[in-house]
């Protein structure tokens, strides 16, 4: 363990891309230093519903369980649950979705003077 963090620290300060890299490497625009800042922001809610499901199944496993609730009960109608869980799923949507556009629309700028042009041609290979 006190091998991979030492590797960790020797390698976490380079700004250069290394083989095997574990994170990604310092950002050279204000673009990317947004996306960077996008990802950090947006990846939150996956760790939170993450947890939260991760929760709700052990007490759903705990409560339960078949010795202490031999007889189950019958839930006919579910509607609220099924609103919830349509609703729910479409606000943290538009949670993610919204921080996201600022580093969407800030590369679309066009460039003034560019340093280098790339001319690309394709070639069907199957045909």
């Amino acid at each position: 363990m006190l091998c991979l963090v030492e590797y960790l620290n020797t390698i976490a300060p380079c700004d250069a891309a290394e083989p095997w890299q574990l994170g990604s490497q310092d950002a050279a625009t204000p673009v990317m230093q947004g996306i960077i800042d996008s990802h950090h922001d947006i990846f939150f809610f996956p760790i939170l519903i993450l947890v939260l499901v991760s929760w709700m199944l052990v007490r759903a496993l705990w409560y339960f369980h078949y010795r202490r609730n031999p007889i189950p009960q019958r839930i006919v109608h579910g509607t609220t649950i099924e609103i919830i869980r349509t609703i729910f799923p479409s606000i943290i949507l538009m949670f993610i979705a919204i921080p996201s556009f600022a580093p969407l629309y800030s590369m679309d700028e066009v460039v003034v003077n560019p340093a280098i042009t790339i001319k690309a041609i394709g070639h069907q290979w199957y045909r």
